[in-house]
């Protein structure tokens, strides 16, 4: 890990941490050449594995594709970057339970929709909408009644 202040290779762990509901590993690290002192983290990566687009393509799985479409989902929306953080690790866990090398981008979006759907309502409709391609008013309507009717059942 290269210091960020003098670009030296020879940087050195001090004592690390488990973080992200031990997901994630934070490590506080010194420069060896100008002691200057910072923190990393390390984070679980998904490799190999496979989506298979509606069309039949398929391509690498794109963590920070996933990112884009649901932080453009909670544009506007009040939340935590910690909770965000949980989420993406929730859904990742959820994608390597499914097992194997490959998931279909259906697969994949019912993930993103179920968890969606617990962190933020707007999200969840607005991720939904686009993803399950609404193709009117009444789709919509027929979706929001469904939430309502089961925040009324709790």
């Amino acid at each position: 890990m290269k210091c960020p202040v003098c670009s030296s290779n020879n940087t050195k762990v001090i004592d690390s941490r488990l973080s992200g509901e031990g997901f994630s590993i934070r490590r506080r690290r010194v420069c060896q050449k100008c002691e200057f002192r910072f923190s990393t983290i390390e984070e679980m990566e998904i490799l190999d594995l496979i989506v298979i687009k509606r069309d039949g393509r398929r391509e690498n799985y794109k963590r920070d594709k996933m990112v884009r479409g649901i932080v453009k989902s909670l544009e506007k929306r009040a939340y935590l970057e910690e909770d965000f953080q949980k989420l993406i690790r929730e859904i990742e866990r959820d994608i390597q339970k499914k097992g194997g090398n490959e998931i279909t981008s259906k697969q994949l979006g019912e993930i993103v929709i179920k968890r969606l759907k617990s962190f933020d309502q707007v999200a969840y409709i607005r991720y939904a909408s686009v993803y399950r391609s609404f193709k009117d008013a009444k789709t919509f309507q027929k979706e929001l009644n469904r939430l309502i009717k089961q925040k009324n059942k709790k």
